[in-house]
């Protein structure tokens, strides 16, 4: 009688993950930089030089910002995407911010964020990878960009001369000379002022080297800018590859305990969590401070614990699986809701502390924050109902960017200076020393003070607020406080002080 035949069990395919990329960009060696794009980047840094003071907040940032738009988007090819039209517009949007507004930390915020657009129109990314490693892809092109610009020279050596496009070159750069000198002898003497005033505006240089400076650092930036459209380098390929699922019950479990833990720290907490006023009055030594701070930071970790586990039960989950898909709904979206309760909690403790202590940047700004991270938490919920989140850092980024358009047309300043103003008018204390730091945009509302409390809050603008020399020196915040100050001067403040 013959041995049985024993077949071995079969093993297991050993999942194939994607190569990853061995070069951050794509071999270049053709690549050169047309006519077009050379002069329209060194226009934009000549323009930049012209009237670009970084120190100085005006509509001079978004001026420039479309002189870098135009070169990248209609003088370099391929054409530009309707999405990647839509981030540039965004672009401009924060750099508008600069032209209305007066707050030298929300300006700021908003030119980070345009760097963080303006990089995505370049180079695109649908990770998270992708999007960080774009924001820091400019500083690794100079090189090539170099290299790029220099093509075009070695090729033009043979080339016959165009007498046309020289004349073209000379006459801008003609016009630009006379601009810009004729422009320094108006803002010098007054009679030829008189004579030329019309045709060249006055400017005035306080330092010429830092102006030279970012001229070309913008033209430079603005080729570097042409070179990342025409070779974009590969930022999604360097994303973590997935993950091979685990069993069901290794991912379940720690999200079931998780859960459960959530649902009983809300169940407890719910009379602390909305008990608002009467919660705070009727608990010894529980202050609004310590009211508020404590909602903040439970923000704060669920928003860092919610996000965390979720970044990674998502690599682990079988989502070819229908009852893992199932079960991954209803453990993560759980837990986006219990944050989102806690989320509702923090923001109506800081709006509690607000009211009862006075308005500042931080609270204003954490206040926003929160708001913010609330609706990230319902994208999450979304993508966990379609068990895919391939849309979400776009989605993040593009909401990110609008909240900040939002929280800028808002305008912070102003609104604390208001609501402080209204409660010193309710018979509450008021601190002028901290008013006194406030920017322009707080002004109009800060003008509505009694003295001596008007003048002690707007000192710093004791003798006057700067003005504008030329148009590309406007902005509408200044220009209103000014209007404000002329016709009402600032009077004299002995001391800072916070009065009731």
């Amino acid at each position: 009688m013959s041995a049985p035949i024993v077949i071995p069990p079969k093993a297991p395919i050993p999942v194939a993950k994607p190569k990853r990329p061995s070069r951050f960009w794509r071999p270049d060696r053709t690549s050169m930089a047309t006519r077009s794009m050379l002069v329209g980047a060194s226009g934009v840094g000549a323009l930049a030089a012209l009237i670009l003071d970084p120190g100085f907040v005006s509509i001079a940032y978004v001026i420039v910002g479309v002189g870098v738009v135009i070169v990248f988007g209609i003088l370099t090819p391929p054409r530009m995407s309707t999405t990647q039209w839509a981030a540039a517009m965004g672009m401009l949007a924060l750099l508008g911010v600069a032209a209305v507004r007066g707050a030298e930390w929300l300006v700021f915020l908003c030119v980070v964020a345009a760097w963080v657009l303006f990089t995505w129109t370049l180079i695109g990314g649908r990770t998270w990878t992708g999007i960080l490693l774009g924001t820091f892809a400019p500083w690794r092109a100079p090189h090539r960009t170099v290299n790029f610009v220099r093509r075009r020279k070695l090729a033009t050596r043979s080339a016959p001369r165009v007498p046309a496009a020289r004349v073209v070159v000379v006459s801008a750069v003609s016009i630009l000379l006379l601009l810009i000198f004729g422009s320094l002898f108006v803002s010098a003497d007054p009679e030829f002022a008189k004579i030329f005033g019309g045709f060249a505006p006055a400017i005035s240089v306080s330092n010429p080297g830092a102006r030279i400076f970012a001229g070309v650092v913008m033209a430079f930036g603005t080729l570097v800018a042409v070179y990342l459209r025409r070779r974009t380098p590969t930022v999604d390929a360097f994303a973590p590859a997935p993950a091979t699922p685990l069993p069901m019950w290794e991912w379940a479990v720690p999200l079931g305990v998780l859960n459960v833990l959530f649902l009983g720290f809300v169940a407890v907490q719910t009379k602390t969590l909305f008990g608002g006023d009467e919660h705070v009055q009727v608990t010894d030594g529980l202050t609004y401070a310590d009211y508020a701070r404590e909602g903040f930071w439970q923000l704060m970790a669920v928003t860092v614990l919610t996000l965390l586990v979720i970044a990674v039960a998502v690599r682990y989950i079988d989502r070819r699986d229908a009852g893992s898909r199932r079960l991954a709904r209803g453990l993560l979206g759980a837990l986006c809701l219990f944050s989102l309760v806690i989320v509702a909690s923090a923001v109506h403790r800081m709006w509690l502390y607000e009211n009862q202590y006075g308005f500042t940047v931080l609270r204003v700004s954490v206040f926003a924050t929160e708001l913010l991270l609330g609706f990230v938490f319902v994208l999450l919920l979304v993508a966990g109902i379609r068990m895919s989140g391939k849309w979400l850092p776009t989605a993040v980024l593009a909401t990110s960017a609008v909240a900040l358009l939002a929280f800028a047309v808002f305008n912070p300043d102003a609104y604390i200076a208001q609501k402080n103003v209204e409660r010193f008018e309710g018979g509450k204390s008021i601190d002028v020393s901290y008013l006194h730091g406030l920017s322009v945009d707080a002004v109009p509302a800060l003008d509505r003070l009694p003295e001596p409390q008007r003048s002690c809050a707007l000192s710093r603008y004791r003798f006057g607020v700067p003005g504008t020399t030329a148009p590309w020196e406007f902005n509408a915040a200044r220009e209103k406080a000014r209007d404000i100050l002329e016709a009402r001067p600032v009077g004299p403040c002995l001391q800072m002080y916070t009065v009731g």
